[in-house]
């Protein structure tokens, strides 16, 4: 299932980390958000070393409907109501500068990146008073917005949202460009991280600052990352012959979904739903019968699917690690919008290190209190990982392996205790310990990926017990 990005740019290799190295910054992770804050400090003089567990841009980049937007759902008429008009404004206003600092980058390295500007559109087929309150909070915040209802979709809206002065591009064409000059090491997964030491499985780095961008911080403590976000997965279908609008689109009613062309394909997307909680399937043909439906005789080139981080008050954790590490910094929790957050984050972790002051630092701090904000969705999460640890626990496996049809995957009784198996279209069986390396919630398995997933904070396993997907940093143990 690999994504248009990686079917039409593969990156040059990198080497492994063999030995011991000192430098003034250590990024984790080489994805957009690692690879752009090693840019930026780089730029300003920050000897920066990235270490990457697989290969640049491996993890969620290449999964991206690659979309750089400061519209991110109906987000502004609830930071006016929740925050107020000048952290609504610092929103938009990081947003934008990000926006504006990937047409910098383009423009003084000249990549070749299919970097498009566009408008973007929310949309809703059902009401449009929600979109006419966004609208009118994001022009209180400082964007270029209004409301209509004059849309390229393939069918009648209520209203929508357009935001102008957006953009999209091809994040792999981007990324290879702006990390040919960076100190990268790939393959070199970071196992430990002690004071300023950098810990692989062949060798350390020592900084003074270390940025983890990874995605989803795979240290428990400090931090307490697991105890503040969830994580949800996406799909998408890259289609010919389906009508290519100019703008992107995005819907907010339950069940919408995304629209955003890609030269002659149109990227389809949508059936999302939370992370380990996909036990029927059947995303993928979700989408593929509403495609038929407005373009009969389109045909699918490709199919992939996101994972993202979503936290408590909906905004991203960047900055400061935890106050018990002030020379640690976190990118994390981007939600949908992790393109135009990787700029945002890289751009504060930027200013913190040169003790700049930034704008937005304090709204994105992983430090704030956000009760208000916050409150409803730290129960529900909650209430998921008592519910998911406890299944773990006091659960029975829901069936025989014998009952397993074959290219199904469950939580059965295998030889007279609980696994998670898989069984393949020869009928061999592949069976994994059902508990997740994390924290021990009970997996479960998602047919349209054939995959084990970890419903309490995200992690994700192939059949065979192979780690995909963090916060884990290991994979399942074989029965």
């Amino acid at each position: 299932m690999d994504s248009i990005w990686t079917k039409t740019k593969e990156l040059p290799k990198r080497q492994t980390l063999t030995e011991d190295l000192k430098t003034d910054a250590a990024v984790i992770g080489g994805g957009m958000a690692g690879i752009l804050t090693a840019y930026l400090l780089e730029e300003s003089g920050i000897r920066t070393v990235v270490l990457e567990a697989s290969r640049i841009g491996s993890g969620q980049t290449k999964n991206t409907t690659a979309k750089i937007t400061s519209q991110h759902g109906l987000i502004y008429d609830k930071l006016l109501t929740s925050f107020g008009d000048e952290k609504a404004s610092q929103y938009a206003q990081a947003n934008e500068k990000a926006i504006r600092e990937y047409r910098r980058i383009i423009s003084y390295k000249n990549i070749s990146c299919h970097f498009k500007d566009t408008s973007a559109y929310l949309y809703s087929l059902k009401e449009a008073e929600p979109l006419k309150k966004e609208a009118e909070a994001a022009k209180q915040a400082g964007i270029d917005a209004c409301f209509t209802t004059e849309t390229e979709l393939p069918f009648k809206v209520e209203g929508a949202v357009c935001f102008k002065n957006q953009a999209k591009f091809h994040p792999l064409e981007f990324l290879g460009a702006a990390a040919e000059e960076l100190t990268v090491f790939e393959n070199s997964r970071v196992f430990d991280v002690d004071k300023h030491q950098v810990r692989t499985a062949n060798g350390s780095v020592t900084a003074e600052n270390i940025i983890f961008a990874t995605h989803y911080p795979f240290l428990n403590v400090p931090g307490y990352y697991f105890m503040r976000m969830h994580q949800e997965r996406s799909y998408v279908l890259a289609l010919e012959g389906a009508s290519l609008p100019e703008g992107m689109y995005l819907g907010i009613d339950k069940n919408g979904l995304s629209f955003r062309s890609e030269e002659e394909l149109l990227l389809f997307g949508g059936a999302g739903h939370r992370t380990g909680e996909n036990r029927k399937g059947k995303q993928y043909d979700l989408l593929r019968k509403q495609a038929r439906t407005f373009w009969p005789e389109c045909r699918e080139k490709a199919h992939w699917s996101a994972q993202d981080c979503m936290t408590l008050d909906g905004l991203p954790y960047i900055g400061t690690f935890s106050s018990e590490t002030p020379n640690w910094y976190a990118a994390t929790g981007f939600g949908k919008w992790g393109m135009t957050f990787s700029m945002v984050s890289a751009m504060i972790i930027r200013d913190k290190i040169l003790g700049r002051r930034n704008p937005a630092s304090d709204l994105f701090s992983p430090q704030r209190f956000t009760p208000s904000a916050s409150a409803r969705t730290f129960l529900d999460d909650g209430l998921h990982a008592v519910r998911d640890l406890s299944r773990q626990l006091f659960s029975p496996p829901r069936d025989k392996t014998d009952a397993l049809p074959k290219g199904h995957g469950g939580i059965v009784e295998y030889d007279g205790k609980k696994a998670g198996v898989y069984k393949d279209e020869n009928g061999e069986l592949h069976v994994v310990s059902p508990k997740c390396p994390h924290l021990g919630c009970q997996l479960e398995w998602n047919p349209d990926e054939k995959s084990w997933d970890c419903p309490c904070h995200g992690s994700r396993f192939d059949y065979e017990g192979h780690l995909i997907d963090n916060p884990a940093q290991e994979g399942l143990k074989h029965v």
